[in-house]
């Protein structure tokens, strides 16, 4: 294997890997917090952990479609982000890029999983101004903003340097 193909094959792996740990994570937070907050609330600074069973898609829009097309959209839009992450992978990706589509893609998967037994997501985070969400739901809006403003920045530093890896 020539060191361009390791490059593409050590960062594809890595987008896997790394999304596939951090869900198991995510996974286990989810459990956790189905076994510690059922009838209670926790007061952690500006945030609160209360048990909320979420049937919608986002936000509890989409409680009344059918399960399986609550579970089919989430689940191909991350297939979605997993091919993009994929394709990214083997370019000039740069290392902020591919975190932030790793993050991405370990909150999505670890929503889907979540929410294949019963057609619900489990959510325990809550603000007060906020509707109640979840520690994937943090890493998707968190890895798509950070995504988004350094897909905007031509001049990127992180894009300049994965061009000049490969």
């Amino acid at each position: 294997m020539t060191e361009h193909e390791a490059g593409p094959t050590r960062r594809r792996a890595s987008l896997i890997v790394l999304a596939a740990l951090l869900s198991v994570l995510l996974v286990a937070a989810k459990i956790a917090a189905d076994q510690l907050l059922p009838g209670r609330i926790i007061e952690v600074g500006l945030i609160q952990l209360r048990l909320l069973y979420n049937p919608g898609v986002a936000f509890g829009l989409g409680a009344d479609l059918p399960t399986w097309t609550r579970l089919a959209v989430p689940a191909a839009i991350t297939v979605g982000i997993g091919v993009y992450g994929w394709r990214r992978s083997a370019a000039a990706a740069g290392r902020i890029e591919l975190g932030c589509l790793t993050v991405m893609l370990a909150g999505a998967l670890a929503n889907v999983i979540d929410r294949l037994p019963d057609g619900v997501v489990t959510d325990y985070l809550h603000t007060g101004w906020w509707p109640t969400f979840n520690l994937p739901d943090t890493f998707i809006v968190v890895g798509a903003l950070v995504f988004a403003f350094t897909a905007r920045r031509s001049d990127s530093p992180d894009r300049a340097e994965a061009e000049r890896r490969d």
